[in-house]
């Protein structure tokens, strides 16, 4: 079994579709094992984004995933990172497919409505910035 991080961004909040979002994870078989609406702080984005901070566009990903809260989950399953990532469509909606959650509930490249781990070294590493281990079920 593997855990992933999965973000649903302050314009999945504000649109109403977390709820959805989460139930396509779990009809697919996986599992919710933490999960916590937070507001971040400049440092807690500036964190999570760290492998951005010399692009020219870091600090525009800061001020959106500041912009209002979200919602984070510990996402477990077989192939999770993979399964999540797969699910979750092209980072750009307009490439995003059909049946994606990107494909269809997202507007453009920055409001994209989602974040997943995208391998296992960056799952720990985002795990750490929102979960410690006692917060798993």
């Amino acid at each position: 079994m593997e855990n992933t991080l999965v973000l649903l961004k302050p314009d999945a909040v504000a649109k109403g579709v977390c709820g959805e979002v989460i139930t396509r994870f779990e009809k697919r078989g996986l599992k919710i094992i933490g999960m916590k609406m937070l507001q971040l702080s400049r440092e807690q984005g500036a964190s999570h984004y760290s492998e951005h901070h010399d692009k020219p566009f870091f600090n525009e990903l800061v001020n959106f995933i500041i912009s209002g809260p979200l919602v984070a989950m510990v996402v477990r399953g077989e192939n999770a990172i993979k399964l999540v990532r797969t699910m979750m469509g092209a980072t750009n909606p307009l490439e995003a497919a059909p049946g994606t959650i990107r494909g269809d509930l997202a507007i453009n490249i920055q409001n994209n409505i989602i974040h997943g781990s995208d391998g296992p070294d960056s799952a720990k590493r985002e795990l750490n910035i929102y979960f410690n281990n006692s917060e798993f079920c």
